[in-house]
Parts: structure tokens; C-alpha cells; sequence
């Protein structure tokens, strides 16, 4: 059902008003196993839109709805710039905001007013995310549009309260006043200045008459560099030899602003794209006067484009007034971040912290047995980015590279010179074991370094436990619980004892999940004690433990002295020594996670599958980053050793 564009609002009784929503108009059908989400045009949005979908298709109704699909910005308005270029939710937050029920349990509602349609509407809509009921206010529309206009939205749509619902027809029970002027056309061109860098200097549009291309003006403002080039790319199939249009526009005719234009070439397009542009008059004839872009519309075909005429308001409704004041406009709410990247296209590129990261091979499978991609697992890291990079930041890294998954072979990288891009930070070091040979670790700086090395193919991230401000003083000291031929309850229960010899000497400890067989035990140092220090406390630690449980725990370096038993590693605690960082993936089975716990989930029941790349962040965003205190003030060793 379409509504008919009027020059100005009115105040007749008897009609509901809504936003008009800066959107794409979008049908929802959800009937047991079938889900479609679908444009005015019939296109589908099922994988474009994708977390809509994906809404609609865990909503346990039978019913088909009508509604607009948006982006909204902070302040809860909609953008269609951003949704234009909406690709996976890193891009903003998709919301459906839905108007009208059609049918509903087997039932056509569409003969059923407008308010009884809404009222079934408001039962079963969700209470929360991304599906949301529009909302209708009793007011006037000459008080609700220059309200709208102030908020800086796109209008309004006012509905006769008693109207049904007409599949197809432009309705005059349904009317639409902007605020502002938009018009979508169809581009059948674009010229090219003269002397120009830029990729087109404008784009030559036009709207249907009479099944006739009719030219309606050029447009040169509302896109950047890389917008053009990216429509460029979408013209380069259409380029036609001829005009499209009924008459061939002068495209370096002067006017009072540019009496000497600059001289430009026309390059013809086939008409089938459509955009919407914003502008301040028609002339009278019929030539748009300072038209900008505002972004492409895939919702619309070509053909349908024709020149909305204000129809005089007079003509449908005599005006009257009633008012009542709401609040018209909400933001999409707490933001948490969902994916970065896209679930179709193979090849995607992303801004991350000002640089563009080229994401390739997305579909390659990194745990084939789970089904997990390559982007599943950048798409992990982006969600857990906030919370790993405090672990990460300012240290070098030791990149352990799957580049075909944990069954492929894999390398250890720590020298990057000339392998990473220039805006990557990196540590100069000194190799030991080749005379004269400067290399350089990769330093993670910001969330683009972590999202750079995944898609190197680093499943899991081992940073080193000190800083480059202090590269010789670890944040912290780990006891690193290595078991053999032990089950998994024995490595619980020494590291219970662990934490019952470092709490009789009053040391705070932390602990977390290996991601692969053991348990890693941190104690906080504040970078206040040397490599030395840190290795030296360690091994007392893990001499201590050992002498509680000697049966089936060792403190021998070499493995044939241990004899099958559990290894406390106290050896970790060296110079560019590293373990997977806390909520790093792990190349295992079940693509687990290393996961901090609280002390009290350590005990007998705990399994290292219980934390993997399905799970974790939901449990991250419920209990927090709950080893934030390792990196914090760091113990007293000179006091700790004194009771030993």
C-alpha cells in the first residue's frame, strides 16, 4: 500500500500519524519454516539484511508485516547514507521498525482498520532488538511536521484511522508530507570535467513520463571519492552508446551561478539504477535546483520512478485540530557489537581505527569438524577486541600463523619487517642466534593490530608479558599447569593448591583456562621486578605446590625426568616467552577459548570445552573481564619473600 505525497499537513479528525522513516520499505512473511524478507520490488533482503532476517525467523508467529528497515544513528535517528552501505552490523545498527499487520494465523487482516490492525499489531510485537513497532501519535499533522522538521527527519505519514489495508494501490488514506523535498530518479549518465581528478563530476538523472526518460537535472555534491568509485563500478556493465533520455540534456549550458561551466563529456548509462537526491525547487521546467545525493536506492526498479506531484491537501481533507504530546524518536539502545564482517561476500574491506584491512578467504574453514570459518573467527575478535587488547597493547607479539586452518601446517613468525603494513607498530630486537640481524616483533597498539593478525591467520594471540615501555619487567608471573598422562580433575586440583599456598602468603591470583589441556595461573607484578625476579618466585611457587602433591606432579625441565606427570611450569616466566593471551581462540578441537574463571568454577566438572568461540562472549558480556586485577598494582615481593 503506497501513500500519496501533499504539498502541506493538515488537522482533519479521524487520522493516526507515524514517522517517515529514512529507510527501505520492506514486507516480512514468517510462516513455520518459511522466512522471507522482501523489498517493495519483490528483491529479497534475506542475506543483505541478515540480522532482520535472521529476527524474523526466530519470531514464533504465523504473519506477514509491513514495515521500513533503517540505521539509526546515536540520537535515534535514521540514515540512509549508513544503510545504504550497511554490509554487517560493524556498519550500525540495523532496526525494522514495522507499521502494519497483514495477516496474521491463517487470518487476512489487510479488510480490518487500521487501529484494530495495529492493536493486534502491539500483542505480539517483541519487547526487545531489532524489531520494533512504529509508533502512531493522536496529534495534528500542522503540529507533528514542524516537530519533525526540527528533529531533522525525513516527514510524516498520516493514515486514516478506519482505512484498510489496499495491496498495491497509491491510497489517499494513506499521505506522506516531508520535510524537506526528495525525489528518487533514475541515472542515465555521468559527465566528466575536464581537467577533472575526480572520478565523475556529476550524475545526470531523470524520472519516467508517459513511459518516456525525462531529464530532471545534473547532480555534482553528496559523494565522496570513494563512493564514486564504487559507483563507478556499478556503471561500467550499463555504458550505451546514446542518450537515454527523451531530449539530450546540455550538459555545459551556463547558468547565473557558472556563466562559463567547466567543459564536460557525457558518458551514457543504460537506466536501470536508481538514487534518491534531496533539493530545494523544481523550475518550472522541470529541472531540480540544487540536488544533492543522498545514496542509491535497491529497493526501487528504474521503470517505476516517476515525478511525485504535491497533491493539494484541500483536495482530501478539510482541517480541523487535536494535539497530544509523545515522545516520537528513541536511539537503537546499548550497543554491543555483533560481527565486522558480512556472511556472503568472500573478499570485504574494512576501516578499523582509521586503516583499511583487506579481509580475504572468509569461507575457509579453520575447524572443519565445527564448521568455523575464517570469518567466524575475525568475527569473534572484533566482539572480544575491547576486552583482550589491554592484554595485548604495547606488547610484542609471537604470531603462531594457520593461514589454512588448525589441520593445515602452521609457522611461528616474530620477525615482520616488510610484512605488515606501515602503520603497524613494531619492536626492534636483537637475534641472539644470527650475528648482526636487527628484527622486529609485531606491537599491538590498537584493535587493527589484532584484526590484522587474525587475518594473517593467527587463531590465537601470544603476547609477551611485559611492555615495550619496560621490556625487561613482566606485568605479571604465570604458573603454567602442563599436564601429561593426567587427567583433567588432577590438573583442578593442583591448581587449588596452587591457590592455597599463594593465599597463606597473602598473593592475589587469577586464573584461566589454557584453551588446550592445562590451567594458567597469574600473579600480578605491576612491571616492578625483573625476568629474573618473576622466573625466581615462580620456582619457589611451584616447588611449594609440588611438595603438597609430589605423586603426580614435577618441576623437572627436561620431559623424560618427568616420568608422565604434571609439569609446573615456572619457565614461562623469561624474556619473549608467551602464552595465548586471556580470551584467545586456540587451534583445538571445539575451537576453545582461553578463558579467565572465577576461583570458584575451578573444581571437579570443569572441562576445557565448557569455553569456546559459541559461548564465550555471551559469558564475557555476563561476567566482565574478570582478570582485569593482573594487570593492575602488582604485589610486594620484598614483603612476600620474607614468608617464605
Amino acid at each position: 500500500m503506497l501513500a500519496t505525497l501533499v504539498d502541506k499537513p493538515h488537522d482533519e479528525p479521524g487520522w493516526i500519524y507515524e514517522i517517515k522513516w529514512d529507510g527501505y520499505r520492506a514486507l516480512a512473511f514468517r510462516n513455520e519454516e518459511l522466512t522471507e524478507l522482501k523489498s517493495r520490488n519483490d528483491k529479497s533482503f534475506n542475506q543483505k539484511f541478515y540480522p532482520i532476517y535472521e529476527a524474523v525467523q526466530n519470531w514464533n508467529i504465523n504473519a506477514i508485516l509491513d514495515g521500513e528497515i533503517v540505521v539509526l544513528n546515536d540520537d535515534g535517528h535514521a540514515d540512509f547514507g549508513a544503510l545504504q552501505n550497511w554490509r554487517s552490523e560493524a556498519d550500525g545498527d540495523l532496526i525494522y521498525y514495522i507499521f502494519d499487520l497483514l495477516w496474521l494465523n491463517g487470518k487476512d487482516l489487510t479488510p480490518l482498520p487500521l487501529v484494530e490492525r495495529r492493536a493486534i499489531l502491539k500483542q505480539i510485537i517483541p519487547n526487545e532488538g531489532v524489531i520494533r513497532l512504529s509508533e502512531n501519535f493522536e496529534t495534528t499533522g500542522s503540529e507533528f511536521l514542524p516537530l519533525a522538521q526540527q528533529l531533522g527527519l525525513e516527514g510524516i505519514i498520516a493514515k486514516r484511522s478506519d482505512s484498510p489495508y489496499l495491496p498495491g494501490e497509491r491510497t489517499t488514506d494513506w499521505l506522506k508530507i516531508k520535510a524537506n523535498k526528495r525525489q528518487e530518479v533514475v541515472i542515465g549518465g555521468y559527465t566528466i570535467n575536464k581537467g577533472s581528478s575526480k572520478p565523475f563530476s556529476s550524475l545526470l538523472v531523470g524520472v519516467y513520463k508517459n513511459k518516456k526518460l525525462i531529464y530532471t537535472g545534473k547532480i555534482g555534491t553528496g559523494f565522496n571519492d570513494k563512493k564514486q568509485k564504487e559507483m563507478l563500478a556499478q556503471f561500467k556493465p550499463l555504458v550505451i552508446p546514446q542518450s537515454p533520455f527523451e531530449t539530450v540534456p546540455d550538459i555545459n549550458k551556463p547558468s547565473r551561478f557558472r556563466p562559463n561551466p567547466p567543459e564536460a563529456v557525457a558518458v551514457w548509462l543504460k537506466p536501470a539504477l536508481v538514487c534518491e537526491v534531496s533539493f530545494n525547487e523544481m523550475t518550472s521546467d522541470g529541472v531540480m535546483r540544487h540536488p544533492s545525493f543522498e545514496g542509491m536506492r535497491m529497493d526501487k526498479t528504474a521503470r517505476e520512478v516517476a515525478l511525485e506531484n504535491e497533491t493539494p491537501v484541500e483536495t482530501i481533507v478539510d482541517e480541523k485540530h487535536v494535539l497530544r504530546e509523545k515522545k516520537i524518536i528513541r536511539p537503537a539502545g546499548k550497543k554491543s557489537r555483533k560481527t565486522l564482517l558480512n556472511p556472503t561476500d568472500e573478499t570485504q574491506v574494512r576501516d578499523i581505527d582509521g586503516h583499511s584491512i583487506k579481509f580475504t578467504n572468509l569461507s575457509k574453514l579453520y575447524w572443519p569438524d565445527e564448521g568455523v570459518s575464517k570469518r567466524d573467527m575475525l568475527n569473534y575478535y572484533y566482539q572480544v577486541a575491547p576486552y583482550i587488547l589491554p592484554y595485548l597493547k604495547d606488547r610484542p607479539q609471537s604470531l603462531n600463523r594457520f593461514p589454512n586452518g588448525i589441520h593445515g601446517k602452521s609457522f611461528y613468525q616474530k620477525d615482520v619487517t616488510g610484512k605488515v603494513p606501515d602503520w603497524v607498530d613494531t619492536y626492534l630486537y636483537h637475534s641472539s642466534d644470527e650475528e648482526d640481524v636487527d628484527k622486529h616483533f609485531l606491537v599491538v597498539q590498537e584493535e587493527a593490530s589484532i584484526l590484522l593478525m587474525a587475518s594473517m591467520g593467527c587463531i590465537e594471540l601470544n603476547p609477551w608479558s611485559s611492555r615495550i615501555q619496560k621490556p625487561d619487567h613482566p606485568d605479571w608471573c604465570i604458573i603454567d599447569l602442563d599436564p601429561d598422562k593426567n587427567s583433567f580433575d588432577q590438573v583442578i586440583e593442583a591448581a587449588r593448591v596452587t591457590k592455597q599456598v599463594l593465599d597463606s602468603i597473602k598473593v592475589p591470583s587469577y586464573c584461566k583456562t589454557s584453551g588446550s589441556t592445562g590451567l594458567h595461573i597469574y600473579i600480578p607484578l605491576g612491571a616492578q621486578y625483573t625476568y629474573e625476579q618473576s622466573k625466581e618466585f615462580g620456582r619457589v611457587i611451584a616447588t611449594l605446590v609440588h611438595r603438597e602433591i609430589p605423586k603426580y606432579t614435577s618441576i623437572e625441565r627436561i620431559v623424560s625426568n618427568r616420568n608422565g606427570k604434571m609439569y609446573i611450569d615456572f619457565l614461562q616466566n623469561r624474556p619473549k616467552a608467551t602464552l595465548a593471551a586471556p580470551y584467545s581462540l586456540r587451534p583445538k578441537k571445539g575451537a576453545t577459548v582461553s578463558m579467565p574463571l572465577h576461583w570458584d568454577e575451578v573444581k571437579k566438572g570443569l572441562k576445557m570445552t565448557d569455553f569456546t568461540i559459541f559461548n564465550a562472549i555471551d559469558r564475557i558480556k555476563e561476567v566482565g573481564d574478570i582478570f582485569k586485577p593482573v594487570i593492575g598494582k602488582g604485589i610486594d615481593l620484598k614483603k612476600i619473600s620474607a614468608k617464605l
